[in-house]
């Protein structure tokens, strides 16, 4: 990303850029890893922007690290945790250049991992698989390209969408549980427009270690 973070100045604002309510993949998470009063699972949502799927999963019985490049965003998060009387640890970090250094029961992303270079990809997803736990899963939704879908109003030069089918290439050897595309409507900029999208969670099983 710009040295000059662009998410701090939309994230500027009084109003939620993405709102508050949370993707659709959270549910489907949720669903598969089932919380309880014995294991809160352990998950970073990695792009967490203002929080909205982190203050859900948080609510939700999940142990939640929230990993941003913009101190805006994260700030926002803090105070959407503090209304909803749950905690999520904050980390400021550049997906770009960190690497995970901890053991994730979940590790989750939604339109972020667009700004992951093409080049630079499988050493970042063998990163996310790394850091997996044993029956953990990674859930991830990307932005993909399509001919017909315009260039989004809000894009960024840094933004480097995926091919479909690029994102389940990565976890070929893993447990499929879910996955989908989808083009759905957004008004992130306050313009009317659409993204394509790629949704997939994976499983890592025991032998994979």
């Amino acid at each position: 990303m710009k040295k000059d973070n662009p998410y701090d100045q939309r994230y500027g604002n009084k109003e939620l850029y993405w709102g508050k309510e949370p993707s659709s993949l959270c549910a489907k998470v949720i669903e598969i890893v089932r919380p309880r009063a014995d294991f809160r699972p352990r998950l970073i949502d990695l792009g967490c922007g203002e929080g909205r799927n982190a203050v859900y999963f948080a609510q939700n019985g999940f142990d939640v690290v929230g990993l941003d490049s913009s101190s805006v965003g994260l700030n926002k998060m803090k105070k959407n945790a503090v209304e909803a009387r749950v905690k999520i640890e904050p980390l400021q970090a550049d997906i770009i250049t960190y690497r995970l250094t901890e053991t994730y029961d979940v590790i989750f992303s939604t339109g972020t991992l667009h700004y992951l270079p093409s080049e630079t990809r499988s050493r970042h997803f063998k990163d996310y698989k790394d850091h997996a736990a044993t029956n953990g899963i990674c859930a991830f939704s990307v932005l993909v390209s399509k001919p017909f879908v315009p260039k989004a109003p809000d894009a960024e030069e840094e933004a480097y969408l995926y091919k479909s089918g690029e994102l389940m290439s990565y976890f070929w050897d893993w447990e499929i549980l879910h996955s989908e595309e989808e083009i759905f409507n957004c008004t992130s900029s306050g313009i009317p427009h659409k993204h394509a999208v790629n949704r997939i969670i994976a499983k890592r099983h025991q032998d994979e270690h």
